[in-house]
């Protein structure tokens, strides 16, 4: 069995393969049974360990079967250590043998960021060229380079709480030949973006309904507990929106918050990823439609992801 550290997930991944890896995935028959929840009762503080299963299809020529195991332990950033931290063991599907285990959170930051970027390769204007980033953590530099792998961005500001935090995305992203801005104004530079990408912990709506511009499409991540949420109801209310599982319904921060107050109705979301991904529903319109895509997380990307970081290993 081989262990898989960030730095070989880093070397064996890319963003057009792998959202392409994600689309085929979408558009395939793996089995996804539904992720399990298990409060951890600990003194002081909540924590959650969370299990997210997912195996090839029974017809698969080369089966496999992955499992994420997630640990959220909400006092961590007390801790200067990240709230969420996993692993992922990925197995033979056709005898069970265990093959690898890899970084879980790295695994998660490339499949996160693949997902929201094929939804807007779907959704997003075709020529959109100005992207927001809300937010400074650890996926800010993913999503950025995963919405650049689709769309061709030329203006992208990032926004934080702590400007000091942005400021050090930006001088990562010029790290890697990436040309970003760090900035104060919010609601400014999202009157203006045309993709407005939220991966935050924000407990009160950061983006308001009344500032997306005609043709906008919003990415919403961060929001994965019922007591977070990133856009307010107008957001939706004035959105066409796709989910990518239907645990957004009543899971996670945001379109569940909407729905369980009254403020927004299941019945309106037009579809899910997968939808998108089999041309059930229609991607970008003409006309100025707003688009929104809400991300909580699907076992089914962490498979893909793990199935090519091991297809495309070095040789022992």
């Amino acid at each position: 069995m081989r262990l898989f550290t960030p730095a070989d997930i880093d070397a064996a991944l890319n963003f057009p393969g792998l959202i392409e890896t994600l689309a085929e995935a979408f558009r395939g028959d793996a089995i996804v049974p539904p992720r399990t929840h298990h409060p951890i009762e600990r003194p002081g503080e909540d924590a959650i360990l969370l299990i997210m299963p997912a195996w090839s299809a029974p017809d698969s020529p080369t089966p496999y079967i992955g499992t994420k195991i997630v640990s959220v332990f909400f006092g961590n950033g007390a801790r200067n250590l990240p709230g969420v931290m996993g692993a992922y063991l990925l197995m033979n599907g056709a005898t069970g043998e265990p093959l690898a285990v890899m970084d879980g959170n790295r695994l998660t930051l490339w499949r996160t960021a693949a997902a929201s970027a094929l939804a807007a390769r779907f959704l997003a204007n075709p020529t959109a060229s100005k992207m927001l980033m809300v937010g400074a953590g650890a996926l800010a530099p993913f999503l950025i380079k995963a919405h650049r792998a689709v769309r061709p961005l030329t203006d992208i500001a990032i926004w934080a709480r702590r400007p000091e935090a942005a400021e050090a995305v930006v001088a990562q992203l010029a790290g890697d030949g990436i040309e970003a801005r760090a900035v104060t104004d919010l609601e400014g530079e999202a009157r203006t973006a045309d993709i407005i990408s939220c991966a935050t912990n924000a407990s009160e709506p950061l983006i308001h309904g009344r500032w997306l511009k005609r043709d906008a499409h919003l990415d919403l991540i961060g929001a994965f507990t019922m007591q977070m949420r990133e856009a307010d109801a107008d957001a939706l209310d004035r959105a066409r929106v796709i989910v990518d599982s239907a645990k957004a319904i009543d899971e996670g921060g945001d379109v569940a918050i909407a729905i369980a107050e009254g403020s927004y109705s299941a019945d309106r979301i037009a579809g899910t990823l997968a939808d998108l991904c089999h041309g059930r529903v229609a991607g970008h319109a003409e006309g100025g439609e707003i688009t929104l895509f809400k991300s909580v997380g699907v076992s089914l990307e962490d498979l893909a992801a793990a199935i090519a970081v091991w297809d495309n290993r070095p040789a022992a």
